[in-house]
């Protein structure tokens, strides 16, 4: 896990408070990362186009012309001149170089869009828009120095934004870099050191955010030999009026390691023989998922299931019913929610007074998810989207990993399987949200076949491969 940080312009200013370390001094090293990058992906000669701004970014920008030149054919633009005292001082530093300065753009094998970085509070003129769209209509490979040029402190664009093949950022990751709205624009993301370890650069400054990596994936395997089937638990899945949400959930749980799955009420589907079916709540659940194909709950079992206090996951339509709000009074139970943005608002709706539509949650992820949290620390809630947000109380995690492949239906009810998978065997609700979000995309990435042909089947095939596939990484 890395910490993300709203702003680290209190951890540059440590820098220079505590380290002795200049602006200047940091300048060089953001240039030095983005130099390595160019050095370690591009061969020599190759042509390199770098767009300024006027202020620190486009200074960025600067030097890294005067480190690139002599080994590459740089080009510097200064659509806007320089304004920043910073960036007056590279100026006159690279214009000892036998650097090109150019008045306009042409095509290059590299272009390195350092307009603006982090902190855009203001939406972009009429002149920067008109500068990025004809940057994105140049075919060579794009960076952006720090944040893509457009996305702002929230991670949305301006009213647009640069697209980057990779955004290089400096001295840690910056908030803004995984919102939903962010994500097409920002593409890979590398994150270099300003003059000390990123360990020193980040000491002291705590942050309630966490970027969950690839590495974090703990997978529930079996390693002790004198067990049986209860050993690993046993989910009730509960059966809605759309079975097959359901069985995909179940079918995903039993793959993930619960040693016992069984689908509660009444079952029409033929089932696989490795689920039973009951039509109430087995004895020994310890674990239950609930909401997965329902349009309605007005139901004996679902009274069974309140009165119980086995853990819970609740998905899809149990977010549009006012029987979530009983689920929520529960604040001794383990509970996790898993709504898609329009399921998150309305359970918003329903128990928060301030009003909440989609666009305006889309623009402030993290932030909703913070209120929500504050309201129901209790819970542990996972807000699906392009960058899943695992949440509970006061501690928020990025999931970045899931791509496109996973918008289809029924991923969500694989999902909820993982998660009460990981209940069921005893797991925390938070952790089981963070593992199962992690096994998810895990085997999303995995998937080998066209990237709009992804079944759910092909999830739970790809979920029974994650440990065989983890050891030979």
């Amino acid at each position: 896990m890395q910490p993300l940080y709203k702003s680290t312009y209190p951890l540059d200013n440590r820098c220079y408070e505590e380290y002795n370390l200049t602006e200047d001094i940091l300048m060089e090293h953001a240039a030095q990362g983005m130099a390595n990058y160019v050095r370690a992906n591009f061969k020599e000669d190759s042509s390199v186009l770098i767009v300024c701004g006027v202020g620190n970014n486009g200074a960025d920008g600067i030097v890294l012309a005067r480190l690139l030149q002599g080994d590459y054919e740089v080009k510097l633009y200064l659509p806007f001149g320089v304004r920043s005292v910073m960036a007056e001082v590279q100026l006159e530093r690279v214009q000892q170089l036998d650097v090109e300065f150019v008045n306009d753009l042409e095509e290059v094998d590299v272009i390195v869009d350092a307009v603006f970085g982090a902190g855009l509070s203001r939406e972009l003129d009429e002149r920067t828009r008109r500068l990025i769209v004809e940057m994105e209509a140049l075919s060579g490979f794009k960076i952006s120095c720090d944040v893509p040029t457009g996305i702002d402190v929230d991670g949305n664009p301006l009213p647009m934004a640069f697209f980057a093949d990779v955004t290089i950022t400096m001295g840690a990751l910056k908030e803004c870099l995984y919102s939903d709205m962010a994500k097409e624009y920002v593409g890979e993301v590398i994150c270099v050191d300003l003059g000390v370890s990123h360990e020193k650069y980040t000491e002291g400054f705590e942050s309630d955010i966490q970027l969950l990596e690839c590495s974090d994936l703990r997978l529930p395997t079996r390693k002790k030999s004198n067990t049986h089937k209860g050993t690993f638990g046993h989910l009730a899945v509960v059966v809605g009026e759309k079975e097959g949400a359901g069985l995909m959930s179940g079918l995903s749980a039993l793959r993930f390691g619960a040693g016992l799955v069984t689908m509660v009420g009444e079952v029409t589907t033929a089932l696989p023989l490795s689920l039973m079916q009951d039509m109430e709540l087995p004895y020994n659940t310890t674990a239950v998922a609930l909401g997965m194909g329902f349009t309605a709950f007005e139901d004996e079992l679902v009274e069974d299931i309140l009165e119980s206090d086995a853990p819970i996951v609740l998905d899809a339509g149990i977010f549009s019913h006012e029987v979530i709000l009983e689920f929520l009074e529960q604040k001794d139970r383990e509970i996790v929610l898993t709504p898609h943005p329009k399921e998150f608002v309305s359970l918003w709706n329903m128990t928060i007074e301030s009003p909440l539509n989609i666009a305006i949650l889309q623009a402030n992820r993290f932030d909703k998810v913070r209120e929500f949290c504050e309201i129901f620390p209790h819970v542990t809630l996972l807000l699906k989207g392009a960058n899943m947000i695992v949440a509970q109380d006061e501690e928020l995690f990025v999931n970045p990993h899931g791509g496109s492949n996973l918008s289809k239906g029924g991923s969500g009810d694989v999902l909820s399987g993982l998660i009460g998978s990981l209940l069921a065997q005893g797991n925390s609700s938070l952790e089981s949200a963070i593992q199962g979000s992690l096994a998810l995309t895990a085997a999303a990435k995995a998937y080998e076949g066209a990237s709009y042909a992804m079944l759910p089947t092909d999830l739970i095939e790809e979920i029974s491969k994650l440990e065989k596939n983890s050891r030979t990484i």
